[in-house]
């Protein structure tokens, strides 16, 4: 991870949550609605019972306590570059694993992204296409059985777009995952939201 790329962010989403509190709009989301949608998306990637999940960027824990509300049974492990999103975890959440430095030497059956690469703020893009790529590696090297993450696409309305969010192709992030990674992949951009998601099956 690069530690100067990801300052402004992590100031960013600390602000957030220092500002809003544990709620939807303290990861600069618009509402638990269309946060569970996403959730729904990403754990149907699900086929082993019990697994051990990683939620990289968990945030304050609003997928664990999806997973727990679905009475989805897990071994889960938070990570989140933000303290105090980790503090808000460990407050409402206290017999989970919340981190804010991880462990590379540690393997999961799944890893899941939401949102971690929305907020680009004034960062090149390149450099954060490159930072997206390097991540998408590390969730293969940290997951035995897959990963799924997802992105605001380049499908978005033009006026409704904003310049510090990232807009990614969703061919190009298929495409990626399909030529590098493995040969299951699925690209899932059928639902109302202005982004798609990307699962990706060992």
């Amino acid at each position: 991870m690069n530690d100067n790329l990801l300052s402004s962010v992590e100031k960013y989403y600390t602000n957030k949550i220092l500002e809003h509190g544990p709620i939807p709009r303290g990861v600069d989301w618009n509402g638990q609605e269309s946060q569970f949608l996403r959730f729904e998306i990403l754990s149907a990637l699900i086929e082993k019972n019990n697994p051990s999940i990683l939620d990289y960027g968990c945030g304050y824990g609003a997928f664990y306590s999806f997973l727990k509300q679905k009475k989805i049974k897990n071994n889960f492990t938070g990570f989140d570059i933000s303290k105090e999103m980790i503090k808000e975890c460990e407050k409402k959440y206290k017999n989970e694993k919340w981190y804010s430095v991880l462990s590379n030497n540690n393997k999961y059956d799944y890893v899941f992204a939401s949102g971690l690469f929305n907020v680009m703020l004034d960062e090149d893009e390149d450099r954060w296409k490159e930072y997206i790529f390097n991540s998408i590696i590390e969730f293969n090297n940290l997951s035995e059985q897959g990963f799924a993450f997802n992105l605001l696409t380049t499908y978005s309305d033009p006026e409704k777009s904003k310049d510090y969010l990232f807009y990614a192709n969703p061919e190009e992030m298929f495409r990626f995952c399909k030529n590098n990674i493995s040969s299951k992949v699925t690209l899932v951009h059928s639902y109302p939201l202005y982004e798609f998601t990307i699962m990706v099956k060992k």
